[in-house]
Order: structure tokens, then sequence, then C-alpha cells
């Protein structure tokens, strides 16, 4: 669980509340149905509309990252590049066979096969560098809907209160209707410009350091899979393995 991320949401929604009671207006008059369904509905339309369905899911399914990262897998990954030097310098490279059966994730057991096919290290490290770059594209895209979101919400906000508006200029003659109008009108800026800056670009930030992070596990190993194919592996393993827990 990653509490910050959880602290981070209890501390906005709190700041808003609490600024509200020191206004001397009630909590809850910023609790406005119409107005949220105009916000969020009207916002994650125009995400679809620009995102391909495959890309929406996946962006969606990345939120549980927020308050349950994916495990730092950095030690399992440098006791993996331990394991494969030790095999190539004792058995040579056929040897690896055993260790791509037992691989963790497709991108290790493609490079581990690779090593063991024979295959040119320049080629080894085009074919993973394309795996790289494809994963890190697909997830940034993903990643994406919610700095769209971001963008879209306080516009879509604004449209809340024009129509907020529209509703108390058709009503000028019913002073008892006049109040819901007004706050939908100005609530619906207030979710708008609120969920753009205290979650959905917190969420794209945060989102994106974690993809950062994957991205860079998987450079690190197609560096290693490469030195393993050149020969040159012994004298730059432990680099490596420094380089690779330095990040973050």
């Amino acid at each position: 669980m990653d509490w910050s991320s959880v602290a981070g949401i209890l501390l906005a929604l709190a700041g808003l509340v609490v600024g509200q009671a020191l206004e001397g207006g009630k909590p809850s008059s910023l609790i406005q149905p119409a107005a949220f369904a105009i916000v969020v509905i009207g916002t994650f339309g125009a995400v679809l509309l620009q995102t391909r369905p495959a890309t929406l899911r996946r962006g969606v399914t990345m939120l549980r990252w927020i308050v349950r990262p994916p495990a730092d897998t950095r030690v399992l990954l440098a006791r993996d590049i331990q394991a494969w030097n030790q095999t190539v310098r004792r058995e040579g490279p056929l040897a690896l066979e055993r260790h791509m059966t037992n691989a963790r994730n497709h991108f290790l057991q493609k490079g581990l096969r690779m090593i063991i096919d024979g295959i040119q290290p320049d080629k080894v490290r085009q074919a993973l560098d394309m795996e790289i770059t494809a994963f890190e594209t697909a997830e940034r895209q993903a990643v994406r809907i919610w700095e769209s979101a971001a963008g879209y919400s306080p516009t879509i906000g604004i449209l809340g209160a024009v129509l907020g508006l529209i509703h108390v200029m058709e009503n000028l003659s019913d002073p008892a209707r006049l109040g819901p109008g007004i706050a939908v009108a100005f609530v619906s800026t207030i979710y708008g410009v609120g969920l753009a800056n205290l979650f959905f670009y917190p969420i794209a930030n945060k989102l994106k350091n974690i993809v950062i992070a994957q991205v860079h596990q998987q450079e690190i190993a197609a560096a290693v899979f490469h030195d393993i194919a050149t020969g040159d592996f012994s004298r730059i393993m432990d680099e490596r393995i420094a380089t690779l827990m330095r990040d973050h």
C-alpha cells in the first residue's frame, strides 16, 4: 500500500472541506450531483473520443498503481544478472536455457532466448530496444488519458457553469429555483479545476514515474544481454547492477 498517495488524496479533500468551513460555508454545499455528472461524464466522454478503447482500459487499470504500485523488482533483477553472469562464465551461454524457463516476464525470456540461439549482439540489442520502445509507447499512451482528463475537466467545468447560469436565467421569476442553479454553476467550476489539479495531473505524474522505472529496468537488462552476447560481461556486470540499484 502506498500510504503517501492515500494521505495525498485525503489532504486534498480535507483542504477543500476545511477551506469551505473557514469561509463560513457548509461542506454539504460542495456536493452537487448534477455538477459532478456534467464534469466527470463530459470529461471521460472527451477522453474516450480521442482514445482507443484498449488504451483507455489500460489507463483505467493502471489507476490501482496509485495505492498499490507494482512491486520493486530491482533486487530480483540484480540477482538474475548475477546468476546469468555466473552461469555463462562456468557453463557457457547454452546453460542459460534453465534460466529462460524460469524468467519472470516475456522481456527477460526473449533476451535469454536470443543469447541461447546465438543471435549477433547488435541484433540482440536492436530487437530488445524495439521491444522497449513498443512497451514504453503503449504505457505512456495509457498514462496520457489522465493528462487529457486534466486538460479537459476545467473546460467541462466552465460548460457546467454556463449550463447552471442558463438555468438561473430561465427561472428569474421563481426565486426558489435560483439557488440550485447558481450552486451548480459555481460548483461545476470547482469540480473541473479541482479534479484536474488535485487528482488527474498528480495521477498522471505518478503513473509516468512508475513507467519510467519499469523502462529503466528493461534498458539495464537489454544492456546486460548485449554484454553477455559480446562476451564482454565480467568486467562491467557490477556496474550495471550498481546503476540499476541507484534508480530512484
